[in-house]
């Protein structure tokens, strides 16, 4: 997977507000990044179903 950091970065300081601090430019590099490893984990296949989720919390629940 090829990355895009820099420009990643540029976008995210183009379009926060100007009264924006450290803290919400790196709560937005952070959400972006999550969402990027979440999309590399289902082309990767790691991923369960919310139904398979609920049925395995159920069952440990009874544990």
């Amino acid at each position: 997977m090829t990355t895009k950091v820099k420009s990643d970065l540029k976008y995210i300081a183009d379009h926060l507000p100007a009264e924006a601090s450290y803290t919400d430019a790196m709560y937005e590099l952070y959400v972006r990044m999550k969402i990027t490893k979440g999309k590399q984990a289902v082309r990767e296949g790691r991923v369960v179903a919310h139904e398979d989720v609920k049925k395995i919390v159920k069952e440990e629940a009874l544990i």
